[in-house]
């Protein structure tokens, strides 16, 4: 009959404890490439469906060389149109003079959550001076167009796009909502109706007391990230994202009213 010493105990206890140790270890060391691996996976998941490009995959500088910049020095106002939907005069109509677009884009600091807003604005640091700020709304509200068409258009970063983005807009809405000629209003007078009715009689004698026209447009957005903003501006017999205006116009071709 075999016995056991004390010391031989000892060593089978010491081993059998170290085992338990070295498959804890293996259990955990295991749990935690999983959980990185999973990470990774979850990250590239999400990079399949992100498109956007990165500085290496742009042109260099955004204020050389771009798209944008051929569309700007050719001055073109088909080509402004088309891009833009105003001719180069409104365009410059709305960028240039005292209290338009250039001035508060040129006057006001571009909020970011790392750097502070107390000081003055550094234009020579910004990737896009007043005029390709006030192109790069107008491209963005004109279509529906991808972020990412807007990259290669301006050259810009992501991040980029979106904060000039919010910035540009804001400023535009500042603009435009200080120009009497922006001004949206039905007639305020009695003279103001019996003057348009009288155009549209002019040409139409059997419209008596019309004063305008109404028209509805669909305007194409894009996606929303926001499940609750998708579902408002999807269009089941389109099947699109759409938004639906319905406009009235004077017969002098003056907006009267907009109702989105």
């Amino acid at each position: 009959m075999s016995t056991f010493s004390p010391t031989q105990l000892f060593d089978f206890s010491s081993d059998a404890e170290e085992e338990v140790l070295l498959l804890q270890a293996a259990i955990v060391l295991i749990v935690l490439i999983g959980i990185q691996e999973a990470r990774q996976q979850r990250i590239h998941h999400r990079h399949r469906h992100r498109l956007y490009l990165r500085r290496r995959e742009l042109l260099p500088n955004p204020r050389v060389g771009t798209p944008w910049q051929r569309l700007w020095e050719s001055q073109n106002d088909r080509a402004f149109i088309t891009t833009m939907g105003f001719d180069v005069k409104t365009f410059r109509f709305i960028l240039e003079g005292r209290g338009r677009f250039a001035e508060h884009w040129e006057s006001t600091v571009i909020p970011r959550s790392d750097a502070s807003a107390s000081g003055g604005p550094r234009l020579g640091s910004r990737s896009l001076n007043a005029c390709g700020a006030l192109g790069l709304t107008l491209h963005y509200l004109r279509s529906a167009m991808l972020k990412v068409s807007l990259q290669q258009i301006f050259a810009l970063v992501p991040a980029t796009v979106s904060r000039y983005l919010h910035f540009s807009l804001r400023i535009l809405h500042t603009t435009l909502a200080t120009m009497k000629e922006t001004t949206i209003s039905l007639p305020r007078t009695q003279e103001e109706f019996e003057y348009e009715s009288e155009l549209i009689c002019e040409r139409h004698p059997l419209l008596q007391g019309a004063f305008g026209s109404i028209d509805g447009l669909s305007l194409a957005v894009e996606e929303a990230d926001d499940p609750e903003m998708e579902n408002a501006t999807y269009n089941g017999w389109k099947s699109a994202h759409r938004i639906n205006n319905v406009l009235v116009f004077s017969p002098q071709g003056v907006l009267l009213y907009l109702r989105s």
